[in-house]
């Protein structure tokens, strides 16, 4: 039997509070201050990780680190990703580190097709990817962004066929959405918020910015 769990379950849970749900997993981002309470950490985690037989990805910077959580068997957050993710903040409260789940972003290149499967071919043979359903890339290290071939009908020259899917906590995209436009950007389609809006720069290139939302259909 599945223990995978919605992201609204998740988000519900008693001891979450650390964690954002953000495209590909349930995500955490501690700020350490120094690199070596930040191994310290790390440490810490792997202990959790290996008594719980079940790893997340982790990422070591100067100040901070960043945890994913996602249970490959089904594709999505499972109890056992609860479980690590309140045992991971557990640990940083021992250790006195702070969550700052505004930080959390979930990054995704995205690039519309006649031809899916030729495209695909490319972006993973470039990229060295491995191939996920019928239209995903996963980079096999998890370290570069996931890529996603979506199809489109015909070519449009009059728009970029590439642009960028960010998917950011629902409590801080209304300041990104501003920031963004203060900073010279434009909506380019509103009809789907507010499950995401379509930003475009000045020269036109695209991004997708996605809160991750209670009531949203992927919950």
């Amino acid at each position: 039997m599945s223990d995978a769990i919605s992201p609204r379950e998740f988000r519900q849970s008693e001891g979450t509070g650390d964690w954002r749900v953000v495209g590909d997993g349930a995500r955490a981002l501690f700020r350490t201050g120094s690199f070596a309470t930040g191994a310290a950490l790390v440490a810490a985690i792997a202990e959790l990780a290996d008594a719980a037989d079940h790893h997340p990805d982790v990422d070591l910077r100067y100040g901070a680190v960043a945890v994913r959580l996602i249970s490959h068997d089904v594709g999505d957050i499972s109890r056992r990703d609860l479980a690590l993710a309140r045992a991971i903040s557990a640990a940083a409260a021992e250790q006195g580190v702070g969550a700052d789940p505004t930080a959390v972003q979930s990054l995704q290149i995205a690039i519309d097709a006649v031809d899916v499967a030729a495209v695909r071919r490319f972006w993973q043979a470039v990229l060295g990817h491995d191939p996920v359903d019928d239209a995903d890339l996963s980079d096999p290290l998890g370290v570069l962004p996931n890529v996603w071939i979506q199809q489109i009908d015909a070519v449009r020259p009059e728009r970029n066929t590439v642009h960028l899917d960010l998917y950011v906590p629902t409590d801080v995209v209304e300041e990104r959405l501003a920031a963004a436009l203060a900073a010279g950007g434009r909506v380019v389609n509103d009809e789907n918020a507010p499950e995401w809006w379509t930003l475009a720069d000045p020269e036109g290139n695209e991004v997708d910015l996605a809160p991750w939302r209670d009531d949203s259909p992927w919950s």
